[in-house]
């Protein structure tokens, strides 16, 4: 058992946010962000020691994700976060392509609709080797976006959504308070045992101490959670360095993603073009690996890649410079995504490269992944055992995407010898032959990960399901996440086909003893034997859930995840909804 921290006596200067990840470099207008009030906690005034059932550290999109999932599944959260905004001040968009899967997730949180009418929706990107395309493709032609009701990507800087997600928050807390948010409270010193974690804390108004049962630790990649826990990275620093250019052109170019493999602009290095919100594009050059990252950021630097790229000079009013600020990238990923009461989540547990939009859409996938499973154990709807679940399953989605984004650097800068041979012929073949494309990697786009290795889904489970349409009893068109939002942080398990008298009865009594909520799913003209029933009339259903034949189960957990799927309302179904909550014991 480690040692309690003592809390300050005397408050000491609170010192403002440092810049991270090379962001003094910066230079433009800049975005202007939001500031939030800071609130003297209740602590200061009592010298109270309070524990709190969950703890998140770190007000990033993350963070803030998780806080908004928690208060719609009615757990209450405090956030502590060391800055007064969202973003980084003095900083850049950050990330700006989110995926479909976060799409849908960002519906549930209730902020989709601002993010759709403020960000720019595409599906199709370009990718060039020299003056020559050697690459197209549209997502939504790929069977894995072509379900959903959101679309495959959204552009938007980053800040925006933790904007919104602020805004959700304080709408949840203004019906029913879920969710303290803290701002300038910054963690000086951690401990923990078995039974709870211990937080110091300082603000401008003093310092405090509380404890909590969990904490999730949401800071990024900097955080000092993983020397506190001893937490193990696995990490590969390259020298790849970059340089974002956020620009606003009078004239714009097209909506669409355009990649340049041997840009003959950048000195045969790699670019990137795709717009966001407010008409702003963002422009990734590639620079050489020594490169001094000031002199690269330089307004003036800047502007003459801009004259070479457009082939002409660009006068201010006709291409006006918003942010600039370089870069490198880098891939880490813990060894393990739990320490005891702490959890990793975001860039505090992973880190990789920005190919394909995995940064991120990750970290707000693993605040969906989580905030579920503590729901489901602090309501006691679940084992304990649950929550290892999230390691395991979120573990695997890292490793796959550090493995996706490693592949995708080495093509665009590949060692010389095999990599560069194979590079060559790569583009080579693909200025001629179809076949040759696939084989062009400027990024695989962001797609829902696969938890093959979870401990709480059946091998048939572990997949993602889309937003897909239906009908409900009274022929209204419905959507998949309504019926998940109906379900709140319980499994939902969808029966399809005829429902014989005995099975009806069988998923009652599973009802009565788990909360499992069951709805019968028919095909136009069946018959419902249950009040819950939808009809599946394009048969999208069945499809997202991956059930053949007439009848079949599908089980789904609250993030739109398979836990199985299965023929008869029978063992297989109640051993699927035992090891879905983590359960030791099979449920009579």
């Amino acid at each position: 058992m480690q040692e309690t921290p003592t809390a300050h006596t005397a408050p000491i200067a609170y010192a403002d946010t440092a810049f991270s990840n090379g962001y003094e470099f910066t230079e433009g207008t800049g975005y202007t962000l939001p500031e939030y009030p800071f609130v003297a906690p209740p602590e200061l005034a009592t010298g109270e020691v309070r524990r709190y059932p969950i703890v998140i550290v770190g007000g990033g999109i993350t963070g803030l994700s998780l806080a908004c999932a928690l208060a719609q599944h009615g757990v209450n959260a405090v956030l502590l976060d060391e800055d007064n905004t969202v973003g980084v001040k003095g900083a850049s968009s950050r990330g700006i392509c989110y995926a479909q899967k976060t799409l849908e997730i960002f519906k549930r949180l209730g902020i989709y609709e601002r993010i759709a009418a403020k960000g720019v929706q595409w599906s199709v990107g370009r990718t060039f080797a020299g003056e020559d395309e050697v690459y197209s493709f549209d997502l939504r032609q790929q069977q894995t976006h072509s379900l959903s009701q959101q679309p495959p990507f959204i552009n938007i800087q980053q800040f925006y959504i933790e904007g919104f997600l602020v805004e959700q928050i304080q709408a949840l807390n203004a019906s029913q308070p879920r969710t303290d948010l803290r701002w300038n409270n910054r963690i000086t010193a951690f401990a923990q045992n078995s039974d709870f974690a211990t937080l110091s804390i300082t603000t401008p108004a003093g310092d405090y101490t509380l404890e909590a049962g969990h904490v999730i630790d949401c800071t990024g990649s900097r955080s000092p959670f993983r020397a506190w826990c001893g937490a193990s990275v696995t990490a590969k620093k390259g020298d790849d360095r970059w340089c974002i250019a956020d620009v606003r052109f009078r004239d714009a170019p097209p909506v669409e993603r355009h990649t340049w493999i041997e840009a003959p602009f950048n000195d045969q290095r790699a670019v990137w073009q795709h717009l966001m919100a407010d008409g702003v594009w963002r422009i990734d050059y590639q620079m050489a690996p020594n490169c001094d990252p000031e002199e690269v950021s330089r307004e003036d630097v800047v502007r003459a890649r801009l004259n070479a790229q457009f082939k002409r000079e660009l006068a201010q009013g006709e291409c006006d410079i918003v942010w600039v600020g370089p870069y490198a990238y880098r891939s880490e990923c813990l060894d393990q995504l739990r320490h005891g009461r702490v959890f990793f989540a975001g860039d505090s547990a992973h880190v990789v490269s920005p190919f394909g939009a995995r940064g991120g859409n990750s970290g707000v996938q693993d605040a969906d992944n989580l905030a579920w499973k503590l729901a489901a154990v602090l309501q006691g709807r679940a084992a304990p055992a649950l929550l290892d679940s999230y390691g395991s399953e979120r573990h695997e989605a890292a490793r796959q995407n550090v493995l996706v984004t490693n592949r995708t650097a080495r093509f665009l800068r590949p060692a010389d010898g095999v990599e560069r041979l194979f590079r060559s012929a790569a583009l080579g073949l693909a200025r001629q032959h179809p076949f040759a494309r696939q084989l062009v990697n400027t990024g695989r786009m962001s797609v829902p990960n696969t938890y093959s290795l979870s401990p709480v889904c059946d091998k048939s489970g572990g997949v993602a399901t889309q937003n897909v349409s239906f009908l409900w009893a009274n022929d209204q068109p419905g959507k998949l996440i309504s019926l998940l939002q109906w379900a709140g942080s319980r499994l939902l398990l969808l029966v399809f086909g005829e429902l014989l008298p005995a099975s009806a009865k069988r998923l009652q009594a599973l009802n009565a003893l788990t909360g499992v909520v069951c709805v019968q799913v028919l095909a136009p003209r069946q018959r419902a034997r249950a009040a819950e029933h939808v009809i599946d009339d394009s048969g999208q259903l069945r499809a997202t859930c991956r059930v053949d034949g007439q009848a079949g189960w599908a089980l789904l957990r609250p993030d739109s995840y398979l836990a199985a799927t299965g023929a008869g309302v029978d063992a297989s179904l109640v051993r699927a909804i035992t090891t879905a909550l983590g359960l030791q014991e099979e449920i009579a």
